[in-house]
């Protein structure tokens, strides 16, 4: 059995913290602006960013992960895994408990990690889990069918919040139950306010866990879905905290404003690629030479230079290419508009066809700015291509997620691992209508399905990195995405501000230790 203490990193990091770290008054309030509207505040069964930033001050989790990628103690003090990678034992911290003043246990964490197992859009992330025993109270062994490399970083708190099992266990759906909207964790701060589409509104826990924390009295999400009001308000000091920021004007304005500081520290572990999706089961483009036609006759590189104004970088396949398991091999399918023609004629598109695109609201340079570009583009080659705007997120998402979309533009997260943020997108299993981030494009391919099933068990790096290569080869010449750019995430902050989360998850992360210098 290996063990792994957490008692040493902690000391080390609380060493190291008080040495490097500017002296910061207690207290104060937090104001974070962001475009996205988040539909609940329940990270165990929706993805994204706009529920992740709040799920994880609300809820926390069994680990945490450093800037260096190595696990941290928090509702796990301790944890050991068995020599065959079948069993993880967690040993939880004694005295924590929920806002309510109830206990957390074993229990909550067990429940917890079944039903983000069950109702989780990353439906790989704990696939192998087959049950969890709970010893006693402070004692919970996840067993697994099958070795998981993937299984500690998906304990972290953007992807496992603990739950209590009072509250969700009430037999009601956990992806409709009404505790989502008014939820209640262990986290560092608690909810006060949750106005949908306008304010999230998070006070400090008083009986946090974790001794001496959080450090602010408050944080305020505001919602502000003008990208020009959201920079005013970072500009003018109403917003001191803007973080997943990805357009390039956006960048370089807040660059220049004396009191910010803007930076990159904080998505080692996103990976996020903005695709355009191709609606597989639709009769237009379930051919894939009409997919293939489309890629073609699209500019990456007008995309990135123009478009994004050099601040993208080009993005060719499922793997983040800054991943040891990308191909370098895979086909770029750079512009040729000649071949996009002669495919769609074999296809039996010669007069053209028409189809529809849509894209997330909120994100103009990387969403409609590309999806109005298509429209122009795909001209050229006979595709009359309608841009389908959506009102808000949630409209985008009921679209794409319940399959009603021919072309969508979307981004989305490799989260670390490609068991987590990868095999999502293109296992035939993860076809789940009315689930966004899940398989949407209703893709499916046995081979493919055998690949990835079998690097999820894949514990040899190289093995994996074969299996992961052969995938890459497949989906790149089916082609049930057209990739086109890793996002230039960016966060814009207050220079007062002090101890801001820059590991590998940035802000979906606690806050615990966020604070204002003196």
């Amino acid at each position: 059995m290996k063990v792994v203490s957490a008692l040493l990193g902690t000391l080390v990091l609380t060493v190291m913290c008080a040495l490097t770290s500017p002296v910061y008054a207690a207290g104060g309030t937090l104001v974070i602006a962001s475009t996205q509207v988040p539909r609940h505040l329940n990270g165990a069964v929706q993805s994204g960013i706009a529920t992740a930033i709040p799920s994880t001050q609300i809820f926390a989790s069994p680990l945490r992960y450093d800037d260096s990628w190595e696990p941290q103690p928090y509702l796990a003090e301790s944890w050991s895994v068995s020599e065959d990678g079948l069993s993880v034992t967690l040993n939880l911290v004694k005295g924590a408990t929920f806002h309510d003043g109830t206990p957390v246990t074993s229990e909550d964490v067990a429940f917890s990690i079944v039903t983000t197992r069950d109702n989780h859009p990353f439906k790989s992330m704990f696939a192998p889990v087959a049950a969890i025993e709970t010893p006693d109270a402070h004692t919970a062994i996840i067993r697994l069918t099958q070795p998981h490399p993937a299984l500690m970083l998906a304990l972290s708190p953007a992807l496992a919040p603990v739950l209590p099992k009072h509250i969700y266990g009430d037999g009601q759906d956990p992806k409709s139950h009404p505790a989502n909207s008014a939820p209640v964790g262990s986290g560092p701060f608690m909810l006060e306010e949750f106005k949908a589409g306008e304010v999230i509104v998070l006070k400090k826990n008083p009986n946090f866990f974790m001794e001496g924390r959080p450090v602010l009295d408050e944080i305020i999400i505001r919602i502000i879905k003008d990208p020009s009001a959201l920079l005013i308000a970072m500009e003018n000091g109403e917003a001191d905290l803007y973080p997943f920021m990805a357009g390039s004007q956006q960048i370089r304005r807040l660059q220049e404003v004396e009191h910010l500081g803007v930076t990159t520290d904080g998505y080692a572990a996103v990976g996020p690629i903005n695709w355009l999706a191709f609606n597989t089961a639709s009769e237009k483009l379930s051919d894939k030479r009409v997919r293939q036609a489309i890629a073609y006759a699209i500019d990456r590189d007008f995309i990135i230079n123009a478009l994004h104004r050099g601040v993208s970088v080009p993005q060719r396949g499922p793997i983040i290419e800054g991943s040891p398991f990308f191909d370098e091999s895979i086909p770029a399918y750079d512009l040729d508009l000649d071949k996009a023609k002669a495919l769609l004629a074999e296809a039996g598109y010669a007069d053209g066809v028409e189809l529809t695109v849509d894209y997330i609201p909120g994100f103009k340079e990387q969403q409609q700015s590309l999806a109005e570009y298509l429209k122009s583009q795909l001209k050229k080659i006979g595709i009359d291509v309608t841009v389908r705007a959506a009102p808000d997120f949630p409209t985008w998402a009921g679209r794409v997620g319940g399959h009603d979309f021919e072309l969508s533009m979307d981004v989305v997260f490799n989260w670390g691992d490609p068991v987590i943020g990868v095999h999502r997108t293109y296992l035939s299993s993860n076809i789940r209508k009315g689930v966004i981030w899940s398989n949407t494009q209703q893709y499916a391919n046995p081979k493919v399905d055998e690949l990835l099933n079998a690097a999820a068990v894949e514990l040899d790096p190289e093995e994996r990195k074969a299996l992961y290569s052969t995938f890459q080869q497949i989906v790149a010449e089916e082609l049930p995405i057209y990739w086109i750019n890793s996002l230039p995430y960016h966060t814009a902050y207050d220079r007062r501000l002090r101890n801001l989360p820059s590991g590998i998850w940035g802000t979906m992360h606690p806050m615990d230790m966020v604070g204002w210098s003196e």
